[in-house]
């Protein structure tokens, strides 16, 4: 009774215990740091999970609580606290977790101070620069793509000029200018956009270029969408590739389905680059995640 579900689904994972019941949203969080674990059977239960006010005082805090509810329905905001906390995990990969928690064994060692330098230097999270690095790189320094984009942040020699990298290949540059021109990125879209939106939209923009990042921004004002919100942007990047679309936005035909997974799976990797660090941190063993990707229950409604 008085262990949280994030430690049975640890203890299943390790073998300590057979199984456990968990609720669905816990499961698929826990799923990305525990990929082993496997869902036996649904269990059918009949009780809807609610919110339970006391029965003193008249009805005015639930009236409120049901306007409030209401409100983020009509408004959209229920659907950006959805992605902010579980959008990310609806897509898991068994095979690409297990790769991805070798490689932080074997392979980030090497580059992790080089990460926490870059983001000492530009205000951003290592985490963060190192999910980026292993979305495009996997981590290797000599990675180079058939567009001619190279070195472990995947860098055009344009951007690499734009940024002072002379060498794509070297880890150290090519890590810091990866980490530069993302933190320009985010400065060009602005503080208007507020955050999280404004990373994942500075990742999608890494990935398919600003100016196509601009063009679904501006499909979502045409569909009489927030164009500051990711949720929004998000459904209209794929409409980049359609032409009665991109026809129609100043920069054209764009494969916009492609930063939309890459903005899905730098949140993945950010995600459980976070749980494995407390994990190693913690005299204790693991704890159960917790960072601005995965909700407490007491503030978040569970679907």
């Amino acid at each position: 009774a008085d262990t949280e579900s994030a430690e049975l689904l640890e203890a299943v994972a390790s073998g300590e215990i057979p199984f456990t019941v968990a609720d669905s949203t816990d499961f698929s969080i826990n799923r990305q740091f525990h990929p082993e674990l496997r869902i036996a059977l649904d269990l059918d239960v009949a009780n809807s999970i609610a919110w339970a006010f006391p029965t003193y005082g008249g009805r005015s805090l639930v009236e409120r609580a049901d306007q409030y509810l209401q409100k983020i329905r009509r408004n959209g905001e229920l659907t950006r606290i959805l992605d902010r906390y579980y959008g990310h995990n609806d897509d898991f990969d068994y095979v690409g977790t297990r790769a991805f928690i070798r490689h932080y064994e074997s392979r980030l060692p090497r580059y992790r101070e080089m990460f926490e330098s870059a983001a000492d230097r530009t205000s951003l999270d290592w985490t963060l620069l190192a999910a980026i690095g292993y979305q495009e790189s996997h981590w290797r320094r000599s990675a180079v793509a058939p567009t001619g984009v190279r070195g472990i942040m995947m860098l055009t020699r344009a951007t690499a000029d734009y940024v002072g990298s002379q060498d794509r290949e070297d880890p150290a540059q090519s890590i810091a200018g990866g980490a530069a021109f993302f933190g320009r990125l985010k400065e060009r879209i602005g503080d208007t956009v507020p955050e999280p939106d404004r990373t994942w939209m500075a990742l999608a923009a890494y990935n398919v270029g600003y100016f196509h990042l601009k063009d679904a921004r501006q499909i979502v004002e045409m569909q009489q969408g927030d164009p500051n919100r990711w949720v929004d942007v998000r459904d209209a990047l794929p409409l980049l590739a359609q032409r009665r679309w991109y026809q129609r936005v100043e920069h054209g035909y764009a494969r916009g389905w492609e930063p939309v997974t890459y903005v899905e799976n730098i949140r993945n990797y950010r995600a459980i680059l976070k749980w494995l660090e407390r994990q190693n941190d913690s005299p204790e063993g693991p704890a159960a995640p917790e960072d601005e990707l995965t909700p407490s229950p007491e503030v978040v409604a569970r679907r």
